[in-house]
């Protein structure tokens, strides 16, 4: 998810269409196929025996390849675009620093007689981190930047914001830089001390340091949506970014049944062209006879029953029997109280569509 997150961020920051749309899609479903075969690179140093660890370091190595497509087809997506650095396309490019450090180090470790070497250390705690923070947690940073304006229906302020992305990738890589470094010199995970006696201690200082900077780039965050609430400033655009796709042809936030009229698209970025055809002066086609929408009700029994698989999970990890049985009777009881409920879906009238969209044009 995070990287159709990037793809939609880079295009609208860089004002280009994305680069090779066509080999990102395949690049995509590689990933998706070869990440099934993947996993078990944890599992080097197990004793599976040198035919799995063959296979598996194969399938490592190979889904870096269309990973580093991606990679190649967002820089070339910049390129000579008309960038600007508002804080989802920060931590776009702050990704992508991260992410290929972690795919390089992610390839060292794809070669299991090295892997013995580095897997139980703290060179892999910082791969890790470089993949799973830089390509996931920065991910989603970036996303929830992009989209905080159509669910709420304001932005957040961008000078706070920028301070918190700055703290955070400087404490970053002030963090667990010098964890590379302390693999590289012996130090393994799960140990109660710092290694006075080894030299571990200076580097493990520092990267106190970092993960102290990113705590308060958290508190900026933080910081920064309760100032953003309270300078409230509504978006009365719907496209505070300029945007290409359709989300941001419509009102911020969106109303609940988000279009009124089936869009009709016929490009890659079709609000982007409908945008520049109305600045040519070209006729917005003829929109269809507005009818009633059909849309599903609410209801609340998933999420009861999720905590009822949750207290089952747990009862099943712990060996609590009374507790297993009775998340699995909660489970057994909201799926036979919802295969009753025969009323999942409504409409929304016309008059109720034109109300809402007279308002929003308004």
């Amino acid at each position: 998810p995070a990287f159709g997150i990037f793809s939609e961020i880079v295009s609208t920051f860089a004002k280009k269409k994305l680069f090779g749309y066509k080999s990102m899609v395949y690049a995509m479903m590689i990933i998706s196929i070869l990440s099934f075969l993947v996993w078990a690179h944890h599992f080097f140093t197990m004793g599976s025996g040198a035919d799995v660890n063959a296979f598996f370091a194969l399938t490592t190595m190979l889904i870096a390849i269309p990973t580093g497509a991606k990679v190649f087809n967002w820089l070339f997506t910049m390129f000579r675009g008309r960038i600007t650095f508002e804080t989802p396309m920060l931590w776009t490019i702050g990704f992508i620093v991260c992410f290929i450090i972690g795919g390089l180090t992610g390839v060292l470790l794809s070669v299991a007689p090295a892997d013995f070497q580095f897997h139980n250390s703290y060179f892999l705690i910082s791969h890790f981190h470089n993949t799973i923070i830089g390509g996931v947690v920065f991910g989603y940073f970036a996303g929830l930047y992009y989209w905080w304006p159509k669910l709420f229906g304001f932005k957040l302020n961008e000078r706070i914001g920028k301070w918190a992305f700055w703290f955070w990738n400087i404490g970053f890589y002030v963090c667990f830089m010098p964890q590379y470094v302390l693999g590289l010199m012996g130090m393994t995970r799960r140990l109660v001390t710092y290694g006075w006696d080894k030299g571990w201690w200076e580097l493990n200082l520092v990267s106190t340091v970092g993960a102290a900077l990113m705590g308060i780039a958290f508190l900026f965050q933080l910081w920064q949506i309760v100032y953003s609430i309270k300078h409230f400033q509504k978006d009365e655009t719907g496209d505070p970014w300029n945007g290409r796709t359709l989300e941001w042809s419509i009102p911020s936030p969106a109303p609940h049944y988000n279009f009124a009229t089936l869009p009709q698209v016929s490009s890659q970025d079709e609000w982007w062209e409908e945008k520049q055809r109305r600045a040519r002066g070209q006729l917005a086609p003829v929109r269809p006879k507005l009818e009633p929408i059909h849309m599903p009700k609410n209801s609340g029994i998933p999420f009861v029953m999720s905590m009822f698989w949750f207290a089952a999970g747990f009862g099943f990890v712990f060996d609590w029997l009374w507790l297993t049985v009775s998340g699995l009777v909660g489970v057994a009881v909201c799926m036979l109280v919802h295969s009753f409920n025969y009323k999942t879906d409504y409409y929304i009238p016309v008059e109720e569509i034109k109300r809402t969209e007279a308002a929003r044009r308004r």
